[in-house]
């Protein structure tokens, strides 16, 4: 094993126990085929991948696709997710369905919907949700709004990750509130990663820059006008963010100038009135 291997290795994602060499997770709708799927996904370097249980075909669909042709589970870890979810009952029984065909897999994405037009998380719904699957061994990451109070409750309850939006689903706007973000990463010891609202790489670094453990997504990705190039841009954009995280940014000085250079050694101005090179 060579040194960076090492260092990824140290610094793994621990997600239920589990370590993972990409903080990249990635959804897997979208998509215009399972073939742009695949290349995309595998360009951008993620290990987990969300499914809609509502909306994909990981075997319940008899004679059609499977999306587990093209994303073996021998290779990724499969994420199946609420989407489409309006309700605590609702959310519950996907997620059952999903264990049942995935072979007793417990590892879940929760996100229960406020409404259609902004897929808001409804934050009762997901609390009650988190605590019915929690309690019936469900291992789940659940998807909430940047609510300090609202996320440590989730961690509370038992959920193995907290996943506070960054802007509204599918809305490309990036960051809105780093302050909130923020305040969730330092209080909360559970993974805290980023899920809804990135819109291009810049955003990715971002996250990882204010020490986020992940991100999560899926239409920056799929409706990028090159799926497959962006897949691996943010791949880049993650790693470096956690790279420049874990430097440490230098502090800011916002009224104050810093020269590059060193002071020492500089050639002395000549003196009024003395020839220059005397």
């Amino acid at each position: 094993m060579n040194a960076p291997e090492k260092i990824v290795a140290e610094d793994a994602l621990v997600v239920a126990g589990k370590p993972y060499r990409s903080r990249l997770l990635v959804g897997t709708g979208k998509y215009r085929d399972f073939d742009e799927t695949r290349r995309a996904i595998e360009a951008s370097g993620a290990e987990i991948v969300t499914v809609a249980i509502r909306r994909t075909n990981i075997g319940q669909n008899a004679g059609e696709p499977s999306l587990l042709e093209v994303l073996p589970p021998s290779r990724y870890t499969i994420l199946p997710n609420t989407a489409g979810c309006y309700t605590a009952e609702d959310a519950v029984r996907t997620l059952r369905l999903a264990r049942e065909l995935l072979d007793g897999h417990a590892l879940v994405k929760l996100e229960v919907l406020g409404d259609q037009q902004s897929l808001y998380p409804n934050m009762p719904e997901t609390l009650a949700a988190a605590k019915t699957l929690v309690a019936e061994g469900f291992q789940v990451m659940a998807y909430c709004s940047d609510d300090p109070i609202l996320a440590r409750q989730l961690e509370d309850l038992g959920c193995v990750a907290v996943m506070p939006l960054a802007s509204l689903i599918g809305s490309g706007m990036g960051i809105l509130n780093p302050w909130n973000l923020q305040i969730i990463i330092d209080r909360l010891s559970v993974p805290v990663l980023v899920d809804a609202g990135i819109g291009t790489a810049s955003d990715a670094a971002i996250a990882m820059e204010l020490g986020c453990d992940g991100v999560l997504m899926n239409t920056a990705i799929a409706k990028a006008r090159d799926p497959v190039r962006m897949g691996a841009a943010m791949k880049l954009a993650v790693e470096a963010g956690r790279e420049a995280f874990l430097a440490g940014r230098m502090a800011k000085k916002p009224y104050e100038a810093s020269a590059s250079s060193p002071r020492s050694g500089l050639i002395a101005p000549a003196k009024a009135g003395e020839p220059k090179g005397a």
